[in-house]
């Protein structure tokens, strides 16, 4: 189970289940790997910002990836993100030893410049081994470092072994098209584009060249539906289906409880027992769980998978 530079879908960010003890709820890691696949997902990340991976154990860690790889059926994708490069090779290569098909590198947020960025990427590859297939996360919204369209450019050319970009600048529609361009004109080698924020934007990314979304929002079978659609130059159904999500897609988008409303969805859809987080995090109150009921039982008007 490989990924590579033409590949497209759905890519499932995963949330990491935790019991209401804060320990791992490894029933509901089998359904949720389950339910991303029959979702139609063409791959799984783990570990990633929404995987909660900074509150985990390095054991936890490896027992989730070793869980999730052997029983899905799509490729893995592992965040090994971490702010020294020895924690980044030891998942690294454990993940690449477990079955992972590569992993997933975001830049550290203290990088400011442009030479910064590069040179960070060329030691973490070092560290990693230039033979893992990885993602590169570019997502400035929360990790507060800026990648110009060159910079992105220059890291992809600078390493082989970088097969995808997780694209999730905001506004980020012009960076997809002056990317595509470059391909186009011969400056730049193929690659993979997923999108993130929560597919946010989702209606119009895989029409500026977006091959898909690596996304966690709570129905990734309406991303696969909606990518599918866009692929079929069926271009309204698409916005379609996509503006009835919108309201909830919005909803999930609030900063701090995110993650949040998205482990309450997949509880509702019974992905999930509980929607706890591992400390800190935030919890909804009443009125915030009666608000994305709501969303819910509106969207269940127009779209039959959230009349659960």
């Amino acid at each position: 189970m490989t990924f590579s530079t033409s590949s497209r879908g759905v890519y499932a960010i995963a949330t990491t289940p935790f019991l209401q003890d804060g320990s791992l709820d490894t029933a509901s890691i089998d359904r949720l790997t389950d339910f991303y696949q029959d979702s139609g997902c063409s791959g799984i990340t783990i570990l990633g910002i929404m995987g909660e991976a900074p509150k985990l154990e390095p054991a936890e860690s490896r027992a989730i990836i070793k869980q999730v790889v052997s029983r899905a059926r799509i490729p893995v994708i592992v965040g090994v993100s971490a702010p020294g490069f020895a924690a980044m090779r030891s998942l690294a290569r454990d993940a690449m030893d477990l079955g992972a098909a590569g992993v997933m590198i975001a830049p550290t947020p203290s990088l400011r410049t442009d030479d910064q960025i590069v040179t960070y990427f060329g030691q973490a590859i070092e560290a990693v081994g230039d033979d893992v297939p990885w993602v590169l996360q570019d997502y400035p919204l929360t990790l507060n470092v800026v990648m110009s369209v060159g910079v992105v450019a220059k890291i992809i050319s600078n390493h082989p072994s970088c097969l995808m970009l997780k694209h999730e600048d905001w506004p980020g529609l012009e960076k997809i098209s002056k990317l595509r361009a470059m391909q186009k004109a011969g400056d730049l080698r193929p690659f993979s584009i997923l999108c993130g924020n929560g597919g946010m934007f989702l209606d119009f990314e895989p029409e500026r060249g977006a091959d898909g979304a690596m996304t966690g929002y709570g129905f990734p079978d309406m991303l696969t539906e909606l990518i599918d659609l866009s692929a079929a130059g069926k271009r309204d159904a698409a916005h379609d289906l996509f503006d009835a999500h919108l309201p909830l897609i919005r909803y999930e988008q609030q900063l701090g409880i995110g993650l949040a409303v998205r482990k309450y969805v997949l509880k509702r859809r019974g992905v999930i027992t509980s929607d706890a987080q591992r400390k800190p995090g935030l919890a909804l109150s009443e009125t915030a769980r009666a608000e994305v009921d709501y969303l819910i039982a509106r969207l269940a008007q127009r779209d039959k998978r959230a009349a659960f």
